[in-house]
């Protein structure tokens, strides 16, 4: 009886961090991307004050509904990442890219998890993994990728959500 109790309760505490979870940040951690580092542009889009790049507010699989992102990330193998964003067309501007691994990592907000992401940036953003455009060296088709759940890297062979970016 007691491993069927167990293994319920180890279900109820994967499953609920993937439902229904909701951004926490320390009380006592200094933002290191804070709402003031960003513009927030009318056309889904916004500019990093400290890059000056400029991103899309939504992963691509979701849709900028005027105030917030509606839907789920689709996910991609690296090389269709890198296809989709080179035919992007989003908020008149058709030079989106897949960004590198420190592009992506520097939206990473260390203060908070589950996502560790500016949620007035980026609203409805998920803790997913996400793709860079940065090939991992040690093995032959992996890229980096950066989880944003709780802002960690590593690499990936596999499906990932990708947010495209353009600038620089």
């Amino acid at each position: 009886m007691k491993p069927i109790i167990l293994t319920a309760l180890l279900l109820s505490f994967t499953y609920s961090g993937l439902s229904g979870a909701t951004q926490k940040c320390g009380p006592d951690s200094l933002a290191n991307a804070p709402d003031s580092r960003y513009n927030m542009n009318a056309d889904g889009t916004v500019t990093d004050n400290k890059t000056g790049l400029s991103w899309m507010r939504c992963a691509l699989g979701q849709s900028w509904d005027g105030a917030a992102c509606t839907g789920s990330p689709q996910i991609y193998s690296w090389q269709k990442a890198l296809q989709v964003a080179e035919n992007t067309d989003f908020a008149n501007q058709s030079d989106w890219r897949l960004p590198n691994k420190n592009e992506l990592q520097s939206l990473v907000e260390y203060g908070c998890h589950h996502p560790s992401i500016n949620l007035t940036a980026f609203p409805n953003a998920t803790s997913h993994w996400f793709l860079s455009s940065s090939p991992y060296a040690h093995y032959s088709g992996s890229a980096w990728i950066i989880h944003f759940d709780v802002g960690t890297d590593a690499n990936g062979s596999n499906k990932y959500a990708v947010r495209l970016v353009r600038g620089e």
